[in-house]
């Protein structure tokens, strides 16, 4: 049992995307990227009159690039337990299943094989196979650009709500209009009070095909007013935008440079697999004032961690701080190696000498990380993370 235990935890590191120190993961994210483009390519080639005499092969492409998704899609089921530690094996592959990157993966295998069981009417479901393509982007699973666009829009979701109503209504209101204006003198165009929505979607978003147009001069003059109005509401949810990547490439350059420019002291703590932090997201952990996790290392993958992102066993943990000023006061991070001849070993935290504005917050025993209280017992070959508070002279 625990021979296969093992065996499905190496397959889970090895079809996690990222291993960069791992050569068969690296192979296996080769190999998909590949999979992918020649799922693609025989997708898209076989729209061009030029591809016949070569059906036979682009068939036997989409076939093996099918049944290597299938597989990958079937092992990330097996092991989707390891993905969610804290959940039960069965409601763990259902999270998988219905998570944003496991319907990604079902809708690329579900056109192949929607034809076997339903016969007619599955080549609309064809068009699925496109979504393959934003496997590509879990390639890189630092803060990317695709991350930033997805972060943009949640920020700014609000805004971009209210500007999307604004246009709404300005349509119907410039469709009802037009129809007062206009449905005498073109009542086959503007019939009712909802066939100048055409008129007005194509006029504020200036598509401006010229099937439908005013012909009274009143209308004429509605529609320069009303393409004016379309052409500010355009630019607002464009400048919404814009701005937010601003402040995205903003944030991302000032937490690149805060060691400089903030003065940040960063520690390193290793999380073992029976850590009481393993599972836990990273705003659920405690942790003492003015003290973040900077950065998360997941199998020599560096992660910017979200409030959500959860911690999992042998993770390095980057914790940073700034330096905490009151008055005169500031706090700072100190890492101590006991060794034998210390006199630290053997005593309890409690009886340390250390000042009351010292504490000890984490100790290293072992490659373990231990959360200490007043009787934990010193040993030699800690290393103890110690926040003192000090006087400026």
């Amino acid at each position: 049992m625990a021979k296969k235990e093992n065996v499905r935890k190496r397959i889970f590191d090895i079809i996690q995307i990222g291993n960069k120190e791992d050569l068969p993961s690296v192979a296996f994210d080769i190999g998909i990227t590949v999979m992918i483009l020649l799922n693609l390519f025989a997708t898209l080639f076989s729209t061009f009159e030029a591809s016949k005499p070569f059906a036979g092969v682009l068939n036997v492409i989409d076939i093996i690039t099918v049944v290597v998704f299938t597989a990958e899609f079937i092992l990330r089921i097996i092991t989707a337990d390891y993905l969610y530690p804290k959940r039960n094996p069965v409601v763990a592959r259902i999270l998988f299943i219905f998570s944003f990157y496991g319907l990604i993966d079902l809708l690329t295998i579900l056109p192949f094989y929607l034809p076997f069981i339903f016969p007619a009417g599955a080549v609309a479901f064809r068009m699925f196979r496109v979504v393959r393509i934003f496997r590509l982007f879990k390639i890189n699973a630092q803060f990317d650009a695709f991350n930033v666009i997805i972060n943009v829009l949640k920020e700014k979701r609000n805004q971009i709500f209210s500007c999307i109503t604004m246009i709404i209504i300005l349509t119907i209101a410039s469709s009802l209009c037009m129809y007062s204006v206009e449905h005498e003198a073109q009542p086959d165009q503007f019939a009712n009070a909802f066939s100048g929505i055409w008129w007005s979607v194509s006029t504020l978003l200036t598509v401006g095909y010229g099937d439908i147009y005013p012909v009274t001069t009143l209308g004429r003059i509605m529609a320069i007013i009303i393409s004016f109005l379309g052409v500010g509401m355009v630019a607002i949810p464009t400048g919404i935008i814009s701005a937010g990547f601003v402040e995205q490439f903003t944030k991302m350059k000032t937490l690149a440079t805060s060691e400089e420019k903030h003065d940040v002291h960063f520690v390193v703590s290793d999380v073992s697999l029976n850590h009481p932090w393993v599972g836990k997201a990273v705003k659920e952990i405690t942790l003492p004032p003015e003290v973040m996790v900077a950065v998360i290392y997941r199998e020599n993958l560096m992660m910017i961690p979200k409030p959500n992102t959860v911690i999992e066993g042998n993770d390095r943990l980057i914790l940073g701080s700034h330096f905490y000023e009151a008055e005169d006061d500031e706090v700072v991070f100190t890492e101590i190696l006991i060794k034998s001849e210390n006199p630290w070993v053997g005593k309890r935290i409690r009886d340390l000498d250390i000042t009351r504005r010292e504490l000890v917050v984490r100790i290293r025993r072992k490659g373990e990380n231990i959360i200490p209280d007043g009787d934990t017992v010193i040993k030699s070959g800690d290393y103890i993370l110690l926040i003192s508070g000090r006087k400026n002279a």
